[in-house]
């Protein structure tokens, strides 16, 4: 069966992502592997590739023929790390290039610097306005996550007159667009991309990606 693999870096985006799968391709199967460590050391300025080397030769070694990481902060790395590795965030950066001005909504700082060199990378960095939501993230940690929502809901709508679209750079983050849908600018979110962007690859592995 065709297998499809997740790094994450919460424990919370196991069933999230499961369940994404499960609608978006349900005769695809899931492999999941977490670990938090990642993360702390990435924020800390801790070197985290050879764990997340290991981490990917798990996934692989457990039938994922396409691994799709999930955490914004070390998915550049990720996806430099193996072929087979969809970034979280890319197809969502790529779907934000095409407008004017582009609010990046972050509420960990080690998330900015990535997304805004993926951003450059796609010809879209000198149009980012930064749209920090500091207060957020304590309640992602401690697990209370409509607040976190709404904590970044409430931020992203301050900011919105300022830009064109908004793109809410952590995967975390996606159930907030939900709070947003009255603003007259999109809100793009990196869940769904990214995981369409794995089935396509995953159904066809022979598709020469370097054009």
């Amino acid at each position: 069966m065709t297998t499809i693999g997740f790094l994450h870096t919460a424990d919370v985006h196991v069933p999230a992502f499961r369940a994404l799968l499960r609608e978006l391709a349900p005769g695809i199967a899931d492999r999941h592997v977490v670990d938090p460590g990642l993360l702390a050391d990435a924020r800390a300025g801790r070197p985290y590739q050879d764990g997340l080397r290991a981490r990917l030769g798990e996934l692989g070694a457990a039938g994922a023929e396409v691994v799709v990481c999930t955490c914004s902060t070390i998915a550049g790395a990720a996806e430099q790390a193996a072929p087979n590795v969809v970034r979280i965030d890319r197809p969502m950066a790529e779907a934000a290039a095409r407008y004017p001005r582009i609010g990046v909504g972050y509420a960990v700082e080690s998330t900015l610097a990535p997304t805004r060199a993926l951003l450059a990378e796609v010809g879209a960095g000198d149009r980012v306005v930064e749209i920090a939501c500091p207060a957020a993230w304590p309640l992602f940690e401690a697990g209370d996550l409509p607040g976190y929502h709404a904590a970044v809901a409430d931020r992203v709508r301050a900011a919105a007159g300022a830009v064109d679209v908004v793109l809410l750079a952590q995967a975390s983050m996606a159930p907030a667009a939900a709070l947003l849908a009255d603003l007259p600018v999109p809100v793009l979110t990196s869940p769904a991309l990214a995981v369409r962007e794995a089935v396509s690859r995953a159904r066809h592995p022979l598709t020469d990606r370097s054009a």
